[in-house]
Protein backbone atom coordinates (compact mmCIF):
# COMPACT_ATOMS: atom_id res chain seq x y z
CA UNK A 1 0.00 0.00 0.00
CA UNK A 2 2.80 2.43 0.90
CA UNK A 3 4.60 1.75 -2.38
CA UNK A 4 1.37 2.25 -4.35
CA UNK A 5 0.75 5.59 -2.64
CA UNK A 6 4.33 6.68 -3.29
CA UNK A 7 4.00 5.78 -6.97
CA UNK A 8 0.79 7.81 -7.26
CA UNK A 9 2.42 10.81 -5.62
CA UNK A 10 5.40 10.47 -7.95
CA UNK A 11 3.10 10.48 -10.98
CA UNK A 12 1.38 13.66 -9.78
CA UNK A 13 4.69 15.50 -9.38
CA UNK A 14 5.32 17.52 -12.56
CA UNK A 15 7.89 15.69 -14.64
CA UNK A 16 9.89 18.82 -15.45
CA UNK A 17 11.07 19.04 -11.84
CA UNK A 18 13.03 15.81 -12.18
CA UNK A 19 14.43 16.98 -15.53
CA UNK A 20 15.64 20.15 -13.83
CA UNK A 21 17.13 18.33 -10.86
CA UNK A 22 19.07 16.00 -13.15
CA UNK A 23 20.42 18.86 -15.26
CA UNK A 24 18.49 17.69 -18.32
CA UNK A 25 16.46 20.85 -18.68
CA UNK A 26 19.53 22.98 -19.35
CA UNK A 27 20.66 20.58 -22.10
CA UNK A 28 17.17 20.61 -23.65
CA UNK A 29 17.16 24.40 -23.66
CA UNK A 30 20.54 24.44 -25.42
CA UNK A 31 19.38 21.90 -28.01
CA UNK A 32 16.23 23.90 -28.70
CA UNK A 33 18.06 27.21 -29.16
CA UNK A 34 20.42 25.59 -31.65
CA UNK A 35 17.40 25.01 -33.89
CA UNK A 36 16.80 28.78 -34.09
CA UNK A 37 20.13 29.59 -35.77
CA UNK A 38 18.76 28.23 -39.03
CA UNK A 39 15.25 27.65 -37.79
CA UNK A 40 13.94 24.12 -38.19
CA UNK A 41 11.92 24.18 -34.98
CA UNK A 42 8.68 23.28 -36.75
CA UNK A 43 7.70 21.56 -40.02
CA UNK A 44 7.83 24.86 -41.94
CA UNK A 45 11.65 24.58 -41.95
CA UNK A 46 12.06 28.32 -42.68
CA UNK A 47 15.83 28.17 -41.95
CA UNK A 48 16.05 31.84 -40.98
CA UNK A 49 18.47 33.00 -38.26
CA UNK A 50 15.99 33.88 -35.54
CA UNK A 51 18.79 34.45 -33.03
CA UNK A 52 19.87 37.42 -35.17
CA UNK A 53 16.34 38.78 -35.47
CA UNK A 54 15.33 37.22 -38.78
CA UNK A 55 11.79 35.90 -38.92
CA UNK A 56 9.96 33.32 -40.99
CA UNK A 57 6.34 32.15 -41.11
CA UNK A 58 5.84 32.65 -37.35
CA UNK A 59 7.17 36.24 -37.45
CA UNK A 60 9.02 35.62 -34.19
CA UNK A 61 12.71 36.22 -33.61
CA UNK A 62 14.81 35.35 -30.57
CA UNK A 63 12.23 36.45 -27.98
CA UNK A 64 8.71 35.21 -27.37
CA UNK A 65 5.68 37.47 -27.60
CA UNK A 66 2.61 37.13 -25.36
CA UNK A 67 -0.84 38.56 -26.05
CA UNK A 68 -2.39 37.77 -22.65
CA UNK A 69 -2.27 35.49 -19.64
CA UNK A 70 -4.99 34.69 -17.12
CA UNK A 71 -6.92 31.90 -15.40
CA UNK A 72 -9.18 30.48 -18.09
CA UNK A 73 -12.48 28.73 -17.39
CA UNK A 74 -13.48 27.86 -20.95
CA UNK A 75 -11.08 24.94 -21.35
CA UNK A 76 -11.86 21.26 -20.82
CA UNK A 77 -13.09 20.38 -17.31
CA UNK A 78 -10.02 18.24 -16.41
CA UNK A 79 -7.90 21.38 -16.89
CA UNK A 80 -10.24 23.99 -15.42
CA UNK A 81 -11.33 22.44 -12.12
CA UNK A 82 -12.38 25.07 -9.59
CA UNK A 83 -9.64 27.64 -10.14
CA UNK A 84 -9.07 27.64 -13.88
CA UNK A 85 -6.35 26.70 -16.32
CA UNK A 86 -3.45 29.16 -16.31
CA UNK A 87 -3.34 30.13 -19.97
CA UNK A 88 -0.48 32.03 -21.59
CA UNK A 89 -1.44 33.04 -25.14
CA UNK A 90 1.62 33.38 -27.34
CA UNK A 91 1.48 35.85 -30.21
CA UNK A 92 1.84 34.59 -33.80
CA UNK A 93 1.61 31.00 -34.99
CA UNK A 94 3.36 28.55 -37.29
CA UNK A 95 0.15 27.18 -38.84
CA UNK A 96 -1.98 30.27 -39.57
CA UNK A 97 -5.41 28.81 -40.37
CA UNK A 98 -7.32 31.37 -42.41
CA UNK A 99 -10.41 30.86 -40.19
CA UNK A 100 -8.57 31.31 -36.86
CA UNK A 101 -10.81 32.54 -34.05
CA UNK A 102 -7.81 34.38 -32.58
CA UNK A 103 -6.94 36.01 -35.90
CA UNK A 104 -5.77 39.24 -34.27
CA UNK A 105 -3.23 37.30 -32.22
CA UNK A 106 -2.07 34.68 -34.70
CA UNK A 107 -2.08 36.69 -37.93
CA UNK A 108 -2.00 40.34 -36.89
CA UNK A 109 0.51 39.95 -34.08
CA UNK A 110 -1.32 41.57 -31.16
CA UNK A 111 0.91 41.21 -28.11
CA UNK A 112 4.20 42.29 -26.61
CA UNK A 113 7.74 40.92 -26.47
CA UNK A 114 8.62 39.33 -23.13
CA UNK A 115 11.91 38.38 -21.52
CA UNK A 116 12.55 34.96 -19.97
CA UNK A 117 12.17 36.54 -16.54
CA UNK A 118 8.81 38.09 -17.48
CA UNK A 119 7.52 34.80 -18.91
CA UNK A 120 8.64 33.02 -15.76
CA UNK A 121 6.82 35.60 -13.62
CA UNK A 122 3.61 34.95 -15.58
CA UNK A 123 3.82 31.23 -14.78
CA UNK A 124 4.39 31.91 -11.09
CA UNK A 125 1.57 34.48 -10.93
CA UNK A 126 -0.88 31.99 -12.43
CA UNK A 127 0.23 29.37 -9.89
CA UNK A 128 -0.18 31.91 -7.08
CA UNK A 129 -3.72 32.64 -8.29
CA UNK A 130 -4.61 28.97 -7.80
CA UNK A 131 -4.56 27.71 -11.40
CA UNK A 132 -4.30 23.94 -11.74
CA UNK A 133 -1.76 24.08 -14.57
CA UNK A 134 0.24 26.33 -16.87
CA UNK A 135 -1.38 26.16 -20.29
CA UNK A 136 0.92 27.28 -23.13
CA UNK A 137 -1.39 28.27 -26.00
CA UNK A 138 0.23 28.13 -29.46
CA UNK A 139 3.71 27.25 -28.12
CA UNK A 140 5.18 25.48 -31.16
CA UNK A 141 7.29 28.40 -32.39
CA UNK A 142 8.58 29.41 -28.92
CA UNK A 143 9.70 26.12 -27.39
CA UNK A 144 13.26 27.36 -26.67
CA UNK A 145 11.97 30.47 -24.92
CA UNK A 146 9.57 28.40 -22.83
CA UNK A 147 12.37 26.09 -21.73
CA UNK A 148 14.55 29.06 -20.83
CA UNK A 149 11.85 30.72 -18.73
CA UNK A 150 10.88 27.41 -17.16
CA UNK A 151 14.31 26.99 -15.59
CA UNK A 152 13.88 30.32 -13.81
CA UNK A 153 10.33 29.51 -12.73
CA UNK A 154 11.32 26.16 -11.22
CA UNK A 155 14.03 27.82 -9.14
CA UNK A 156 11.38 30.24 -7.89
CA UNK A 157 8.92 27.50 -6.93
CA UNK A 158 6.85 26.47 -9.96
CA UNK A 159 5.25 23.11 -9.19
CA UNK A 160 2.07 22.63 -11.26
CA UNK A 161 1.67 20.66 -14.52
CA UNK A 162 2.54 22.10 -17.92
CA UNK A 163 0.07 21.88 -20.81
CA UNK A 164 1.32 22.06 -24.40
CA UNK A 165 -1.71 23.41 -26.29
CA UNK A 166 -0.78 23.34 -29.98
CA UNK A 167 -2.40 23.30 -33.40
CA UNK A 168 -0.89 19.87 -34.07
CA UNK A 169 1.71 21.11 -36.55
CA UNK A 170 4.72 20.04 -34.51
CA UNK A 171 8.05 18.51 -35.43
CA UNK A 172 8.75 15.13 -33.83
CA UNK A 173 12.36 16.23 -33.33
CA UNK A 174 11.24 19.23 -31.25
CA UNK A 175 8.70 17.13 -29.36
CA UNK A 176 11.48 14.75 -28.35
CA UNK A 177 13.36 17.68 -26.83
CA UNK A 178 10.25 18.27 -24.72
CA UNK A 179 10.12 14.69 -23.45
CA UNK A 180 10.32 14.73 -19.68
CA UNK A 181 9.19 18.36 -19.56
CA UNK A 182 5.56 18.50 -20.70
CA UNK A 183 3.00 16.81 -18.45
CA UNK A 184 -0.09 17.20 -20.64
CA UNK A 185 -0.14 17.43 -24.41
CA UNK A 186 -3.27 19.02 -25.87
CA UNK A 187 -2.92 19.17 -29.67
CA UNK A 188 -5.58 19.81 -32.25
CA UNK A 189 -6.08 17.32 -35.02
CA UNK A 190 -7.63 19.70 -37.51
CA UNK A 191 -7.79 18.04 -40.92
CA UNK A 192 -7.54 14.59 -42.40
CA UNK A 193 -7.43 15.73 -46.03
CA UNK A 194 -4.23 17.31 -47.33
CA UNK A 195 -6.11 19.41 -49.89
CA UNK A 196 -8.15 21.07 -47.13
CA UNK A 197 -4.98 21.65 -45.11
CA UNK A 198 -3.37 23.27 -48.14
CA UNK A 199 -6.33 25.56 -48.81
CA UNK A 200 -6.78 26.66 -45.20
CA UNK A 201 -3.20 26.72 -43.88
CA UNK A 202 -0.86 26.36 -46.86
CA UNK A 203 0.31 23.16 -45.15
CA UNK A 204 -0.39 20.18 -47.39
CA UNK A 205 1.64 17.95 -45.08
CA UNK A 206 -0.44 18.80 -42.00
CA UNK A 207 -2.32 15.46 -41.78
CA UNK A 208 0.88 13.42 -41.90
CA UNK A 209 2.69 15.77 -39.50
CA UNK A 210 -0.22 15.67 -37.04
CA UNK A 211 -0.40 11.88 -37.08
CA UNK A 212 3.30 11.51 -36.35
CA UNK A 213 3.30 14.23 -33.73
CA UNK A 214 0.31 12.92 -31.82
CA UNK A 215 1.74 9.41 -31.80
CA UNK A 216 4.93 10.85 -30.29
CA UNK A 217 3.01 12.83 -27.69
CA UNK A 218 1.09 9.74 -26.63
CA UNK A 219 4.29 7.71 -26.48
CA UNK A 220 5.68 10.23 -24.01
CA UNK A 221 2.73 10.72 -21.66
CA UNK A 222 0.09 8.05 -22.40
CA UNK A 223 -3.66 8.43 -21.89
CA UNK A 224 -4.99 11.29 -19.78
CA UNK A 225 -4.82 10.62 -16.04
CA UNK A 226 -6.72 12.59 -13.40
CA UNK A 227 -6.60 12.88 -9.63
CA UNK A 228 -9.47 12.13 -7.25
CA UNK A 229 -11.01 15.54 -7.96
CA UNK A 230 -11.00 15.00 -11.73
CA UNK A 231 -8.05 17.31 -12.42
CA UNK A 232 -5.66 16.11 -15.13
CA UNK A 233 -1.98 15.82 -14.24
CA UNK A 234 -0.51 13.68 -17.02
CA UNK A 235 -1.36 12.43 -20.50
CA UNK A 236 -2.80 13.28 -23.91
CA UNK A 237 -5.96 15.34 -24.41
CA UNK A 238 -6.88 15.74 -28.06
CA UNK A 239 -9.05 18.44 -29.62
CA UNK A 240 -10.93 18.34 -32.91
CA UNK A 241 -12.88 21.28 -34.32
CA UNK A 242 -15.78 20.18 -36.49
CA UNK A 243 -15.91 22.11 -39.75
CA UNK A 244 -18.97 22.71 -41.96
CA UNK A 245 -19.87 20.04 -44.51
CA UNK A 246 -17.49 17.50 -43.00
CA UNK A 247 -14.36 19.27 -44.24
CA UNK A 248 -12.33 18.27 -41.18
CA UNK A 249 -12.60 14.54 -41.91
CA UNK A 250 -13.87 13.70 -38.43
CA UNK A 251 -14.58 10.02 -38.96
CA UNK A 252 -11.14 9.28 -40.40
CA UNK A 253 -9.46 11.18 -37.58
CA UNK A 254 -11.46 9.32 -34.92
CA UNK A 255 -10.64 6.01 -36.59
CA UNK A 256 -6.95 6.87 -36.49
CA UNK A 257 -7.12 7.78 -32.82
CA UNK A 258 -8.98 4.60 -31.91
CA UNK A 259 -6.82 2.23 -33.93
CA UNK A 260 -3.36 3.83 -33.74
CA UNK A 261 -3.37 5.66 -30.41
CA UNK A 262 -5.96 4.45 -27.90
CA UNK A 263 -9.73 4.10 -27.59
CA UNK A 264 -9.17 5.60 -24.13
CA UNK A 265 -7.89 8.87 -25.60
CA UNK A 266 -9.68 11.85 -24.07
CA UNK A 267 -11.16 13.76 -27.01
CA UNK A 268 -12.92 17.09 -27.12
CA UNK A 269 -15.01 17.37 -30.27
CA UNK A 270 -15.66 21.09 -30.55
CA UNK A 271 -18.72 22.77 -32.00
CA UNK A 272 -17.68 26.42 -31.88
CA UNK A 273 -16.65 26.90 -35.50
CA UNK A 274 -17.71 30.25 -36.90
CA UNK A 275 -16.33 32.10 -39.91
CA UNK A 276 -13.49 34.35 -38.75
CA UNK A 277 -10.52 35.96 -40.39
CA UNK A 278 -10.40 35.03 -44.07
CA UNK A 279 -12.79 32.07 -43.84
CA UNK A 280 -15.03 33.49 -46.55
CA UNK A 281 -12.32 32.73 -49.11
CA UNK A 282 -13.55 29.12 -49.00
CA UNK A 283 -17.32 28.97 -49.69
CA UNK A 284 -17.90 25.95 -47.44
CA UNK A 285 -16.35 27.81 -44.49
CA UNK A 286 -18.29 31.04 -44.97
CA UNK A 287 -21.20 29.83 -42.82
CA UNK A 288 -21.47 28.76 -39.18
CA UNK A 289 -21.57 25.07 -38.27
CA UNK A 290 -24.89 23.28 -38.60
CA UNK A 291 -26.17 21.31 -35.61
CA UNK A 292 -26.61 18.22 -37.78
CA UNK A 293 -22.94 18.35 -38.83
CA UNK A 294 -21.85 18.45 -35.21
CA UNK A 295 -24.14 15.60 -34.21
CA UNK A 296 -22.82 13.56 -37.13
CA UNK A 297 -19.27 14.14 -35.85
CA UNK A 298 -20.21 12.91 -32.35
CA UNK A 299 -21.87 9.85 -33.83
CA UNK A 300 -18.82 9.10 -35.98
CA UNK A 301 -16.52 9.30 -32.95
CA UNK A 302 -18.61 6.86 -30.96
CA UNK A 303 -19.00 4.49 -33.91
CA UNK A 304 -15.23 4.46 -34.42
CA UNK A 305 -14.71 3.43 -30.79
CA UNK A 306 -13.75 6.63 -28.96
CA UNK A 307 -14.86 6.13 -25.36
CA UNK A 308 -13.86 9.34 -23.57
CA UNK A 309 -15.58 12.37 -25.08
CA UNK A 310 -15.43 15.70 -23.28
CA UNK A 311 -18.91 16.57 -22.04
CA UNK A 312 -18.52 20.35 -21.94
CA UNK A 313 -19.88 22.04 -25.04
CA UNK A 314 -18.22 25.39 -25.64
CA UNK A 315 -20.71 26.31 -28.36
CA UNK A 316 -20.87 29.81 -29.76
CA UNK A 317 -23.45 29.19 -32.48
CA UNK A 318 -25.12 26.17 -34.02
CA UNK A 319 -27.68 26.40 -36.77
Amino acid sequence: MANTMANRMSLKKPIYIEAHEKGLLKKKREDAFKLLKSCVLCPRQCKVDRLSGETGICKTGASAMVSSYDPHFGEEQPLVGRHGSGTIFFTHCNLLCIFCQNYDISHQGIGKTVSDRELSAMMLDLQHRGCHNINFVTPTHVVPQILSALGIAIEDGLSIPLVYNSGGYDSVHTLRILEGVIDIYMPDFKFWDSDIAQKTCDAEDYPDVARKGILEMHRQVGDLVMDDEGIAYRGLLLRHLVLPQGLAGTREIMRFIATRISTNTYVNIMAQYRPCGRAAEIPELAEALLARDFQAALTAAREEGIQRLDSRRRVFMLW
